[in-house]
């Protein structure tokens, strides 16, 4: 890998990472549904669910995929129905009294649902293997290392954008923890706001060169 294939490689990464996605909007959903707790242990799931993807784009699995049509619309589709389902839980949920600390098995629960979220979205494993291949060096050794290597930074960088969304989503949840029936109304509307997010999965289409 070439040095300026790295830097341009970090300067996209960066940028991407800034963007707002939904990867994003799920971790601020649950930061205000459920508390920093939640929204940190979210966080983890769905990086080490990107991890996941990481690994499986170096060994091709994600191609492999993404080549089928009937493989993808069954990822798509379970990972859709996972979003939904827990959207609904979320909204249901509203009703029950609010603290400003997760219980440890709701955060437990939390990194769970973050890696499945994650590890089941195709949309995830393609952006991969459309985007890192551009950056690797094909005189290079062991493209698989390297494909590793700047998926775990890329990663690396998503993840310290969803930190620094939860910061700021858990800061406006203590703001208003005090007003039940505002934080009744906003977990219902974090709830429709995942289930949204699981839909918008269900619609999504595959690529049209896989």
């Amino acid at each position: 890998m070439t040095d300026t294939n790295f830097w341009l490689f970090l300067a996209a990464a960066s940028l991407i990472a800034a963007i707002p996605g939904p990867g994003i909007f799920y971790v601020a959903a649950r930061t205000l549904s459920e508390g920093r707790g939640s929204g940190f242990a979210s966080t983890a799931g769905t990086a080490l669910g990107g991890l996941v993807h990481v690994v499986a784009g170096s060994l091709g699995i994600s191609a492999i995929i993404l080549a089928s049509a009937e493989l993808f619309g069954a990822v798509k589709f379970v990972g859709a129905l996972y979003l939904v389902w827990l959207g609904i839980k979320t909204f249901r949920s509203a009703g029950r009294a609010l603290s400003l600390e997760s219980e440890p098995v709701g955060d437990r629960r939390a990194f769970r649902d973050g890696v499945l979220v994650e590890a089941l979205n195709p949309k995830t494993a393609a952006f991969f293997l459309a985007f890192i291949p551009q950056f690797l060096d094909p005189m290079g050794s062991n493209p698989t290392l390297q494909f590793i290597v700047l998926g775990a930074i890329s990663v690396t960088l998503n993840t310290l954008a969803d930190v620094v969304v939860v910061l700021m989503a858990s800061a406006t949840r203590t703001q208003l923890i005090g007003r039940p029936h505002l934080m009744r109304r906003l977990t219902q509307g974090s709830g429709v706001f995942i289930a949204g997010l699981g839909l918008s999965l269900a619609l999504a289409r595959r690529p049209a060169n896989g």
